[in-house]
């Protein structure tokens, strides 16, 4: 094999490998640093990240003044990665109930939560880094919901899909943020991209309301859950 072969097939693997990473944000973020962050955010301590420029961009403008899209490359192919799309909802609940700083409206919903916690926490601890929902205010909102016995396991998970709202990278361990390699960052304009965040999360509530009308009668609520204490490999669930 010649050498220029090779160094061509070395070049189509590293594109392969590598993905592509982008964190809006108010500052140019051109090195994560591994221990920062805030330890309350959706799946604990990390670097929250979208493969989606567009999102990014809009994760960047929390108003008018704008923010930066921050690009880089993240090679994640000897990190063990946890996938919460493959896995059941109620573990993404359990995990974000664990993570955020809640103050329950009522001793029911606090009651729901620690049950959760209690028997549907995933361990997150041997992972370099999670794929998952991101749990916005209107995400965030349907979860409380569901605590609340308002709405149905099933609504929640389709829930999940509504408005677009897209999908995180949490990078949270000291060798996942080795593998980050910084490429660059963008100015976003607020004027343009922070209507286009209001209006994605309007139209998932909007959507959310359509979906508060479905249910099949055969629905699972957490009432049913904690009753008849079923547990993660139940088929109900």
């Amino acid at each position: 094999r010649s050498t220029i072969e090779s160094v061509l097939l070395q070049t189509y693997f590293l594109r392969v490998l590598v993905m592509k990473l982008y964190h809006g944000s108010t500052v140019i973020v051109n090195k994560p640093l591994f221990g920062y962050g805030k330890p309350y955010n959706d799946y604990g301590q990390g670097f929250y990240c979208t493969e989606d420029p567009e999102l990014a961009r809009e994760w960047a403008c929390i108003n008018l003044e704008g923010g930066f899209l921050n690009s880089y490359d993240f090679n994640d192919s000897d990190l063990k990665v946890l996938e919460l799309r493959e896995r059941k909802i109620i573990e993404w609940v359990a995990l974000l109930f664990s993570n955020r700083v809640i103050r329950y409206s009522n001793p029911i919903e606090k009651k729901a939560a620690d049950h959760i916690i209690a028997k549907y926490l995933p361990d997150i601890s041997e992972y370099d880094v999670i794929v998952g929902y991101r749990a916005d205010d209107s995400y965030f909102s349907y979860a409380r919901a569901f605590l609340s016995n308002t709405i149905s396991l099933q609504q929640l998970h389709s829930s999940m899909k509504l408005g677009n709202l897209g999908v995180q990278v949490c990078v949270k361990s000291a060798k996942g943020f080795e593998n980050i390699s910084f490429v660059g960052a963008e100015p976003v304009d607020g004027e343009v991209y922070f209507p286009k965040r209001m209006e994605r999360d309007a139209g998932a509530r909007r959507e959310y309301y359509d979906l508060l009308e479905k249910n099949t009668g055969s629905d699972i609520f957490i009432r049913d859950i904690i009753g008849k204490e079923m547990g993660l490999n139940d088929f109900r669930i």
